[in-house]
């Protein structure tokens, strides 16, 4: 694979249906997994070295992004999930990579400014259930 352009990630909400709309005005993406992990170890581990059980644990996807509000529409439907606790189904493509889809609840958003600067935003969203992982054709 080689280098991709940051601004062709892109994060897109499920407005109803199954119809995924690109969340507007983002300037920068991120998306990470994460795997806790169980410990075994006892006396009898070989040379004291930690034991992790295989397949255990609890896994987990953090997306967030920042940008700016471009758009009447994605801005309500960020706010008002944001304040609803809704949890709902968003996809994170990856040019030549892939498409991350899953349930999601926004657990961070922040709002700034300067005095001659325009408003920005930062979002932070946790998966909610199980996420799926389509390899890019």
């Amino acid at each position: 694979m080689s280098a991709q352009k940051g601004k062709d990630l892109l994060l897109k909400l499920d407005s109803g249906g199954g119809s995924f709309v690109t969340v507007a005005g983002l300037r920068s993406k991120r998306l990470s997994f994460n795997s806790e992990t169980v410990d075994i170890t006892d006396s009898d581990s070989a040379g004291r070295w930690r034991e992790l059980l295989a397949g255990s644990g609890v896994q987990r996807a953090s997306i967030s992004g920042a940008g700016i509000f471009r758009d009447a529409q994605s801005d309500a439907e960020i706010r008002s999930r944001f304040f609803a606790g809704t949890i709902s189904d968003w996809q994170f493509a990856v040019p030549d990579f892939g498409t991350v889809e899953g349930p999601f609840q926004i657990t961070a958003l922040e709002l700034s400014g300067s005095h001659d600067g325009e408003v920005t935003f930062d979002i932070a969203l946790e998966s909610a259930g199980a996420v799926s992982f389509a390899a890019a054709a």
